[in-house]
């Protein structure tokens, strides 16, 4: 099968463009070809447009339902957990971390990257040193 992410309802996304970027949202119902029906426990449920989510591998098993049904789904799938655990949400993380920085931890990790770098040749070396004796 050549797509493993559907539109469907239960599926998670992530906003990719607005307002609302970077937030996790469920698709509650697809409104036509171009938009979904987005819902999430801390946001008023809305319309979007398909072009603004990007949609993940995590789906949750829900039908057409009140506010207080969804935030009990998310819990029982663990959305939150496995959306940091997987790679895509790890990156963005990192990336909200490295955008936080102020000069001066830059600079202690470049530093740090100098220092690993200076360590990992010296190893190397020595590795070349054994193989060609």
């Amino acid at each position: 099968m050549l797509f493993r992410r559907f539109v469907e309802i239960g599926r998670v996304a992530l906003v990719n463009y607005g307002k609302e970027y970077g937030r996790l949202l469920v698709i509650v119902d697809v409104v036509d070809e171009n938009r979904a029906l987005v819902d999430a426990p801390d946001m008023v449920r809305t319309q979007m447009n398909l072009k603004r989510l990007s949609l993940t591998d995590i789906k949750i098993d829900i039908k057409r339902f009140p506010k207080k049904t969804l935030v009990e789904a998310m819990e029982a799938a663990d959305v939150k957990n496995k959306w940091e655990n997987s790679s895509w949400g790890r990156k963005l993380i990192v990336q909200k971390r490295r955008a936080s920085l102020n000069d001066f931890d830059r600079f202690k990790i470049m530093l740090a990257k100098i220092k690993w770098a200076g360590i990992v040749r010296q190893e190397l070396a020595k590795l070349k040193k054994e193989s060609a004796a």
